[in-house]
């Protein structure tokens, strides 16, 4: 039987540099997995999760010491978030092995005769597509549907009952004769390409979340806390497989099992077929590569499944899938080009984005001469270089982007990119955010490919708050060169407003009052309207009340400012960076000169004897006082107030109805106060 076999190395002592990248693949994966099972939201595409997989499963088949039970190649999926109930599958429900080349599959299918010792005639398969979405079980007992979940883990998953009641509707309660006491059907959740365009207008429409993916929308759809926000979504499903059966008598082959089921009002894949053979196999193969693109749903690959259900039982399974099926994947749409050269490019908010520029390929059903390379860090992976040869990807609307560069086509005199330190459009520094990886132009006030978005901001609402000053008129000033930058605003005239596409004398004369008007600001609106990265209102606010006035934050060193309350590092040097560069320097005050003007304030005062100098709190529950009040008292404190418990927490203030921030307190040991020892160690008792 297979795995009884020795093999090739099994006796061998693992080398360090495998045992080393064993444990990196582990972690790489484990972590995709959590990405991909758990938050719907998988960083890597299917084919590069797939290569990471393959490469740990021959590590391991070479050196089984490296092999652990726990590892992703015997595993399934992730464990179940706590968000919902857990649910312990009674059937597991497994993954399926991969194949990837058609030889691949003539060895599946010479393994499964050898085990079931067929001399003669070909095995027959049902051959199925291998939809892209979320696989579930629904278990339904006297005909009722009791309960559904989430693969999960393979042992465990979610319950997610109610929401999948919401897309069953009338399939709650199976109908036909011969319901089994207890059936189990699995089946895949899905959101047909139509439907996930459809919705993602919608979600836009309305200002809210859009999805990359059909498969994400169909799981982040399914898991949503309120039923009712599932029920509004275009869910479908297809069901494919049992689970426990008890109380009926199942077919004895895997295709009348799908007639079975079907039979009981659930449906069922009409594109499913039976096959005969290796030959069947592929030949269902090609056509479905050959149908893909205009199927009414997204399907990564094709199923292949040993129909008779006691040579299944014979044939068993691995701890991670079965014996008897094989997921035969669909190639990525991926083709090999020359990457010519890398080019910078600005966005209208100041990111720095690296674009390759590609000799011209036809891949995914169009002509691709560009591809994103995301960032710096993305380049260093890749180590790409211009003239070299690499693997692009383009899959239906999504952005092409490099996959790897194919190192025994590199040019002998590649050189590395060397990413650029200062900005290609205005000469601003490029400063970095996230650790690191966003790149973005400090030259904001400054800068021609952030001039529109650098005006628009500066005069909206919660800004300078200069009315009539929407995005037409600042295109239309623009066009006309009548302002190149923000200060300019302030020097506007009457006559070339008014001859700009409708406007005339009235309405200039209103767009120039309200110029006028904004001039009396406050220095937090003044500071948020700069359009500083990282700069919000809140910061803005803070960064005013610290300091009373600006000049004492135009001389401020990093150090210095990261003495405000809620601006750490990352913040503190971009807002350095920003104020230090000399043309944003000018524009500021040339807005000043101008008559923009605020109050000075009085500098907050730090107590140097307040027992919350220098510590961190987080404020849970209801307090007599507002939140925001509370906050700003301890800010007076020299406290500095988060969202989130952790190690790091020297006290959390908890009001009543405390939840899980409370909880997370005292699990940790972290020093809780009540509202009136709050109020005692600030000195508001005295």
């Amino acid at each position: 039987m297979a795995g009884q076999r020795s093999r090739p190395g099994s006796g061998d002592t693992p080398p360090a540099d495998k045992a080393r990248r064993a444990r990196e693949l582990r972690e790489q994966l484990e972590y995709h997995n959590h990405r991909y099972y758990v938050l719907d939201d998988p960083e890597l595409p299917d084919v590069a999760y797939d290569r990471l997989l393959r490469e740990l499963e021959e590590i391991e088949d070479k050196y089984p010491a490296l092999a652990s039970p726990d590892s992703p190649t015997r595993k399934v999926g992730a464990a179940a978030p706590r968000t919902f109930s857990e649910v312990v599958h009674a059937v597991p429900m497994r993954s399926l092995a991969n194949a990837f080349e058609d030889a691949e599959v003539e060895a599946f299918d010479r393994r499964i005769r050898e085990i079931i010792e067929l001399e003669k005639g070909e095995v027959e398969y049902v051959a199925e597509p291998k939809l892209d979405g979320l696989a579930v079980s629904l278990r339904y007992e006297a005909g009722w549907l009791v309960q559904a979940a989430t693969r999960g883990d393979g042992r465990q998953g979610e319950n997610i009952t109610q929401n999948m009641r919401q897309v069953l509707g009338e399939r709650t309660s199976l109908a036909g004769n011969g319901v089994p006491a207890v059936l189990e059907v699995r089946g895949e959740v899905f959101m047909a390409k139509e439907d996930f365009l459809e919705m993602n207008a919608a979600q836009r429409a309305a200002g809210g979340k859009t999805f990359v993916n059909p498969r994400n929308a169909a799981a982040g759809s399914l898991r949503q806390l309120d039923p009712l926000v599932t029920a509004r979504r275009p869910l479908s499903l297809f069901a494919y497989a049992l689970g426990e059966v008890s109380g009926g008598d199942v077919p004895g082959t895997h295709w009348d099992i799908l007639q079975w089921i079907r039979g009981f009002g659930l449906p069922v894949c009409d594109l499913a077929e039976r096959v005969r053979g290796v030959s069947g196999c592929l030949d269902y193969y090609h056509a479905m590569r050959e149908r893909r693109d205009s199927l009414p749903y997204d399907i990564d690959g094709v199923v292949y499944k040993v129909s008779r259900m006691d040579w299944q039982t014979y044939l068993g399974h691995t701890a991670r899938a079965p014996r008897w099926a094989l997921a035969h994947k669909l190639p990525a749409q991926e083709e090999m080009t020359v990457l010519e050269r890398i080019e910078i490019q600005v966005g209208r908010t100041g990111a720095i984005t690296p674009v390759a520029r590609l000799t011209p390929v036809f891949v995914g059903g169009v002509t691709v001469s560009n591809a994103t390379l995301h960032n710096r860090d993305e380049i260093m992976r890749l180590d790409a270089r211009p003239g070299d040869t690499v693997v692009v990807r383009r899959a239906g609307d999504v952005i092409p982007e490099i996959l790897s560069v194919v190192m025994d086509k590199r040019p002998k005199n590649a050189k590395p990119f060397e990413f650029p330190d200062r900005c290609p459009v205005c000469d601003s520094d490029i400063v970095y955010e996230g650790e690191g990886v966003v790149a973005r132009c400090s030259g904001g006030l400054f800068c021609d490919a952030q001039r529109r978005e650098a005006i628009r901001h500066f005069a909206s609402r919660k800004a300078m708050d200069i009315e009539g000053l929407g995005e037409k008129i600042v295109d239309q000033l623009l066009a006309a060169k009548l302002i190149n930058n923000v200060a300019d605003i302030y020097h506007l005239e009457k006559e070339p407003v008014a001859a700009l596409e409708r406007m005339a004398d009235k309405s200039a004369e209103n767009l120039l009052n309200a110029i006028e008007k904004s001039k009396d600001s406050t220095l937090g609106r003044f500071l948020h309207a700069l359009g500083i990265p990282l700069v919000g209102e809140a910061t803005a606010e803070g960064l005013a009340d610290y300091f009373g006035d600006l000049d004492p934050i135009l001389e401020a060193d990093a150090e210095t400012l990261q003495q405000v309350p809620d601006v750490g590092p990352i913040v503190a040097q971009s807002i350095h960076t920003f104020l230090e560069q000399d043309h944003n320097r000018e524009i500021i005050q040339r807005l000043r000169d101008s008559g923009v003007r605020w109050p000075r304030a009085q500098r907050q005062a730090v107590r140097a004897d307040s027992p919350f100098a220098g510590k961190t709190v987080v404020l849970t529950g209801t307090l007599s006082m507002a939140r925001a009040e509370a906050k700003k008292r301890l800010q007076s404190l020299g406290a500095k107030v988060t969202g989130s418990v952790s190690k790091n927490t020297d006290y959390v203030i908890v009001g009543a109805d405390a939840g899980s921030k409370a909880e997370k307190a005292e699990e940790l040991g972290v020093t809780m106060l009540d509202e009136q020892a709050f109020r005692e160690l600030a000195g508001d008792g005295d």
